[in-house]
């Protein structure tokens, strides 16, 4: 190869085929942090979702509400079981803090259950609308990076929407207190997700 078919340092770097087309600023993770941070958050998440719905089905498994408990419980173990995968595929690290989340799930599930039916209804709402909120966010960063990923998202998004509709449906805005009740449960919802994104 001649010292003209050496690359130059002025010659444009192009962009790898499926590299995600958002610029990085100073500061943002590598493409590889990034993916590992997602799959990370979202198995974390996934798994704290899975043990609200056990909390909340420890309460009101008998009652009315039971069976659709069940099903939102059955969407979030395949969101699981997905996130399980990719982490395997893409070696990612999951969460020091599952045993946090563990417990924390199950003990918010099965306290806002006491509350009563509704009170659980509004945990769900709260919990679904920063999932979605944070899945968005996360699609923006992905960009076309990784289409068998940003696809399961996309698809997990809209379970997490359907599972705050129900929510909704079935008289969410009625449990007590419901506007500081839903703004405590999100506060905390956002705080899991900082955390797991980083340990």
């Amino acid at each position: 190869m001649s010292a003209d078919d050496q690359p130059s340092a002025m010659t444009p770097q192009t962009t790898p085929p499926g590299a995600a087309t958002a610029r990085r600023l100073p500061g943002d993770p590598t493409p590889a942090a990034l993916l590992d941070r997602v799959i990370r958050v979202d198995h974390a998440g996934e798994y704290g979702a899975k043990r609200i719905y056990e909390g909340q089905l420890a309460i009101l498994g008998r009652k009315h509400e039971g069976p659709v408990i069940r099903h939102m419980l059955e969407q979030e173990l395949k969101h699981l079981d997905a996130f399980e995968k990719f982490m395997v595929e893409r070696r990612a690290r999951p969460s020091v803090l599952l045993p946090i989340w563990h417990v924390a799930g199950f003990a918010l599930g099965a306290a806002t259950a006491l509350m009563g039916p509704k009170a659980a209804m509004a945990c769900t709402v709260a919990v679904e609308e920063v999932i979605d909120e944070h899945y968005r966010e996360q699609l923006g960063k992905l960009g076309t990076a990784e289409p068998s990923l940003t696809e399961k998202i996309e698809v997990f998004r809209a379970e997490e929407v359907e599972h705050r509709d129900t929510g909704l449906a079935h008289g969410a805005e009625q449990a007590p207190a419901y506007p500081v009740l839903s703004s405590a449960i999100k506060a905390g919802s956002r705080l899991a997700i900082w955390l797991a994104e980083r340990f």
